[in-house]
């Protein structure tokens, strides 16, 4: 599969989906979310990756926001259908994906970028890392669900101040914040969430997969979270997954999950 605006690829298990258009700061544009949808789809139906590492091309930036060239002159019912569009075909993709979705920031993460790394499952950052919401700078809000994600990251307060102050924070503020789990240097970034995908992946990926679902309903308007949990509880003692991960406890030796 050929992408222009992204790299894709996998070894040892893990999918590296790295926006690639470093001369723009990996800004993303219409085209480039196109493609990372196609990645992620692909992502999805290939059995041999269990995690995924989106990242950044370039020192400089994850992603330092939108392409705002793409949509300066657009009207008020084209700025709907880009953010319901963007929100449909990559954020809300990447946060309900089935897969861990590890956002490893190395950069510039701001608008958009910070939004697409906020949909992840969980982010780690480098130590030079800078994030923000700085659309009302630009007499615009946070489209792609910076509104939502960003108090449930790092509460309400938090979330006000840096949305209306349009500011960035660095890597260790973001750490305080709990907006990133680990901080890292930028040679140790990629191996740092290399390392926490080994240990996501001696687990049950079915599990796991079940386990987000649950997670994420309890973020989800009109649905009851602990039903969730109680149906992926149950639904757990029918996989195979569940037969040898009992089965290895109990006779004293490591599980090897078939994954079913």
């Amino acid at each position: 599969m050929n992408f222009e605006n992204i790299l894709f690829e996998e070894n040892n298990n893990i999918g590296y989906i790295t926006i690639n258009r470093p001369k723009k700061l990996n800004a993303l544009n219409k085209a480039t979310i196109e493609e990372l949808n196609e990645a992620f789809e692909s992502a999805r139906e290939d059995h041999d990756i269990k995690v995924i590492i989106l990242s950044g091309s370039g020192e400089k930036a994850f992603v330092a926001g939108a392409d705002i060239s793409e949509f300066a002159e657009f009207s008020q019912k084209e700025g709907r259908r880009l953010a319901a569009e963007g929100q449909e075909k990559l954020f809300d993709v990447v946060a309900n994906f089935p897969k861990p979705v590890i956002a490893a920031i190395n950069g510039f993460a701001l608008g958009g970028g910070l939004e697409l790394a906020m949909a992840a499952h969980f982010r780690i950052a480098s130590n030079k890392a800078k994030m923000g919401l700085p659309e009302v700078s630009l007499g615009v809000i946070p489209g792609y669900g910076g509104t939502q994600r960003l108090p449930q990251l790092v509460g309400k307060g938090r979330a006000m101040e840096m949305i209306m102050t349009a500011g960035m924070i660095d890597a260790q503020q973001a750490l305080d914040y709990q907006l990133v789990n680990h901080v890292t240097a930028p040679e140790d970034l990629i191996p740092l969430a290399e390392k926490i995908a080994g240990k996501i992946m001696n687990n049950s990926m079915v599990a796991i997969s079940a386990a987000i679902r649950a997670v994420n309903a309890n973020y989800e308007v009109g649905v009851n979270g602990f039903e969730v949990e109680i149906d992926g509880f149950g639904s757990s003692f029918g996989t195979e997954d569940f037969k040898e991960g009992t089965s290895a406890f109990l006779n004293k030796r490591k599980a090897d999950f078939p994954g079913k």
